[in-house]
């Protein structure tokens, strides 16, 4: 009898010590899913919308949406996210803007700290001014999270991804990068807990 209980309690044990390598596999699945899918390239040309919104957190970000707005693809700007010290003189000198652009076009968004305060401060500002669609402009790693979060913020608004590529982060060769390999995962844990949090408030994903 001690013989034949031996192996169910065995089996147990190994059930219970190959979960959590289970899971990991399951996460490191899901992670080379979410590199792979990764926007490299605006969704839709050389179209216009009413407004571009850039999340702040690179140079880059913010004169890909001054260009998109001199190449006349896009009517108004607002840079959220901009720290409260900065002025409108200081991002026009570094973007190499014109003043006018900025007197004209351009707004500044210094309340939010985070990807959905981003989200938040862009609602605000789309319902002032009346806008129906928009260009996000962010990084391609960050751009999967942004969307999801602007298209529960703003449903009735159509959104166009304008992800910002930099040589910086290396997305081609990540796994030989720990730095972007670190990025890569920690930005998909944020992204898989905004999809949980939209699947359990039962909103469209």
């Amino acid at each position: 009898m001690l013989s034949q209980q031996q192996p169910a309690g065995g089996g147990w044990l190994l059930r219970l010590l190959m979960a959590p390598l289970m899971l990991a596999c399951l996460w490191l699945g899901g992670l080379l899913q979410f590199i792979a899918s990764l926007p490299m390239a605006e969704e839709a040309g050389n179209r216009h919308t009413e407004g571009v919104v850039v999340l702040t957190g690179g140079r880059d970000r913010i004169e890909t949406g001054l260009k998109l707005l001199q190449a006349r693809r896009a009517d108004k700007l607002l840079i959220s996210g901009v720290d409260r010290n900065t002025t409108p003189g200081q991002l026009r000198q570094a973007s190499g803007a014109a003043a006018e652009l900025f007197a004209c076009c351009v707004e500044l968004g210094r309340e939010a700290r985070d990807t959905l305060g981003n989200a938040i401060e862009a609602q605000l500002w789309v319902r002032r001014q009346g806008i129906r669609s928009l260009s996000l402009v962010t990084a391609s790693f960050h751009m999967p999270r942004s969307l999801l979060l602007f298209q529960r913020a703003l449903p009735q608004v159509e959104i166009v991804a304008h992800p910002v590529l930099s040589e910086r982060q290396r997305l081609g060769q990540w796994w030989r990068h720990p730095a972007t390999a670190g990025l890569l995962a920690g930005e998909f844990n944020k992204y898989l807990l905004v999809l949980l949090q939209s699947q359990l408030a039962g909103l469209p994903v």
